[in-house]
């Protein structure tokens, strides 16, 4: 794996002999290159992955990937391999993004930053496959047996260029990776969590629940 983070370092504009703790740099630009390259087994991308799921812990839940906090550069026009996806210099990073509290009856909310880059090529969908859920499902069976359930889903992505916007949905979009299950009958059920999914630059699909 240790050539590997070398070459996502590298591609970070590092060389092999400055090679820092991940602290050095901004940790977005990190998650993006360890995220891509399918969360390698590193220091340096376990420190990246922790900092992606803590995002999404409540509360407040936050966008995982904050990509307008990773000065980037590209080269193009021909990336053909991830060490080439990247040129992204060590630059200060911008000011950090708090997800306020979930509020209901809104339909979307839009993040207004972006990547400083064109990242709409392709070579880019592993930041767009990112989806948060935010589930809390309730259902009571009273001694009566009538029965009562609520329910409140919102799904987080990126759009074109790395742009995160929340938007209200339901329980049948939950993914079926997640605990969550529907009920089948009526009985007393309660579950409440926050599920992200991703698929790497292979396209090799993660995911990570955290219950609360």
């Amino acid at each position: 794996m240790k050539p590997l983070l070398l070459a996502l370092l590298l591609s970070l504009g590092f060389s092999a002999a400055a090679v820092q703790p991940i602290a050095a740099y901004p940790v977005d630009c990190a998650i993006l290159l360890c995220l891509a390259g399918g969360w390698p087994g590193s220091a340096e991308c376990a420190h990246a992955r922790a900092v992606f799921i803590r995002r999404i812990t409540p509360w407040p839940i936050e966008p995982p990937l904050q990509i307008w906090n990773c000065p980037m550069r590209v080269r193009f026009p021909k990336p053909t391999d991830l060490e080439r996806l990247f040129d992204i210099r060590a630059n200060a990073p911008k000011p950090g993004f708090s997800w306020p509290l979930p509020t209901y009856g809104t339909s979307v909310q839009r993040v207004a930053k972006t990547a400083n880059v064109d990242i709409s090529d392709p070579a880019y969908d592993f930041v767009r496959s990112i989806r948060v859920f935010e589930i809390t499902f309730q259902m009571t069976r009273s001694d009566d047996d009538n029965c009562s359930s609520s329910s409140a889903v919102f799904v987080g992505s990126y759009g074109p260029q790395g742009d995160y916007q929340r938007k209200r949905s339901g329980p049948s979009a939950v993914p079926v990776a997640s605990d969550f299950r529907m009920p089948s009958d009526c009985r007393t059920y309660r579950h409440r969590s926050v599920f992200v999914e991703w698929r790497d630059y292979q396209g090799i699909y993660g995911s990570e629940e955290v219950h609360y």
